[in-house]
């Protein structure tokens, strides 16, 4: 089993399953200071319909601090609940940090989350890495 608090090596990574590969590697390339949906993460993943399933990987995630899970919010922008990064409002203070604003509790999703040209560059940069392996 996968720790989510220690990094893992070269040979326990290679028990994560393609579509948590994939996922992870979606997330990595969240810019700073903006977020993605899971159905964005989803679908650069391959299945827009997997959104719970990234829920899932994201909680698991193998490399806290390489992998910015919290990057990830729902479609309307709320940050997950107060199990994940340690506490509740830890995930929004992360946010803040980057400069992402919330508004009435959640991200300002006009202002933050990815837009059609950086999601169509993300999976450009999902195909490059794909095609290197």
């Amino acid at each position: 089993m996968i720790s989510s608090t220690t990094n893992c090596s070269t040979e326990s990574y290679s028990a994560i399953s393609p579509i948590a590969q994939k996922i992870y590697s979606a997330v990595r390339l969240i810019p700073r200071g903006k977020v993605a949906t899971y159905s964005q993460i989803a679908a650069l993943a391959g299945n827009k319909n997997l959104r719970r399933y990234v829920g899932n990987a994201l909680h698991k995630n193998p490399e806290p601090g390489v992998i910015p899970c919290h990057r990830v919010v729902n479609a309307e922008g709320f940050c997950s609940g107060s199990f994940a990064f340690g506490g509740a409002g830890v995930q929004q203070e992360k946010l803040e940090a980057e400069g992402v604003v919330f508004v009435d509790g959640h991200v300002d999703m006009e202002r933050f989350c990815v837009d059609e040209d950086e999601f169509e560059g993300m999976r450009g940069e999902l195909e490059e890495i794909k095609n290197k392996i």
